[in-house]
């Protein structure tokens, strides 16, 4: 018996990998974050498979159930939106799994800020512009952010941002960040990447607050800050340019 922890990829049930999809098919009991999953990720399941959505249920009945599972014999898909390792909540039910002597494993999947960046059709990596992407949240209701991982520390590097489970919290993120990037720096709020109703809000630390309240999204974004959004005179990437050889594409003789 396993349980495999498997990333859905953000929405879109096309985004999910094969191995991901074929454990789906195999395992007798599902157990998928309903609120971030949509139920066609999880309609492959077996017939007469137990398919459970977690969203109302608490960490000791999810864990419950995967000890019943266990205890049974039956391998467990564990589905979670995007990639588990990314805010996927999935260290504290590792623990315990260590604990119950239950064998684990985690399958990759998409992540929303690379779909986002994919459906946007950009480049986050713009050469000298922005080398870094650093993925972060800000504090709010949830457990405080580490010392050291606060906006106007992260930003000081002048990396792209990628800011989750923060679309409440515009006021601050643009009181942090203007200083750093200038307030017309471009902003992307990111709502629902991968489901029919995704939405892309384009604006700057100045004004995407208000576009973002025109909206009315207040959950279920992603926020991307950083000169690489907007960048259009750049220079290109060495990886092709014909004056810099590499091994893979060696420096021409010079025939004479």
């Amino acid at each position: 018996m396993k349980v495999y922890f498997i990333g859905a990829g953000p929405g879109d049930p096309d985004l999910i990998t094969v191995k991901g999809q074929r454990l789906i098919a195999a395992c007798p009991v599902c157990l998928y974050a309903g609120s971030l999953v949509p139920e066609t990720v999880v309609a492959g399941a077996p017939e007469g498979a137990r398919v459970l959505d977690t969203a109302p249920m608490t960490l000791d009945e999810i864990m419950e159930e995967i000890g019943a599972a266990a205890a049974r014999g039956e391998d467990v898909a564990r589905v979670h939106s995007g990639d588990p390792s990314l805010y996927g909540a999935i260290a504290e039910q590792i623990r315990r799994l260590k604990a119950m002597g239950i064998p684990y494993e985690i399958i990759p999947g998409v992540s929303a800020y690379a779909a986002a960046a994919a459906a946007l059709g950009r480049e986050l990596t713009v050469p000298e512009v922005s080398q870094t992407v650093i993925l972060t949240r800000t504090a709010m209701k949830s457990s405080a952010m580490p010392a050291g991982e606060d906006l106007a520390t992260l930003g000081a590097s002048g990396a792209t941002l990628v800011i989750h489970l923060s679309v409440r919290n515009l006021l601050e993120i643009e009181r942090q960040l203007a200083p750093l990037y200038g307030a017309d720096c471009p902003v992307v709020v990111a709502y629902r990447v991968g489901w029919p109703d995704e939405l892309f809000i384009e604006g700057t630390l100045s004004d995407i607050r208000a576009k973002v309240r025109a909206e009315k999204i207040t959950r279920t974004a992603l926020i991307f800050v950083g000169r690489a959004l907007g960048e259009v005179d750049f220079r290109d990437s060495a990886l092709y340019d014909g004056a810099y050889p590499h091994v893979l594409r060696p420096k021409k003789a010079v025939v004479r």
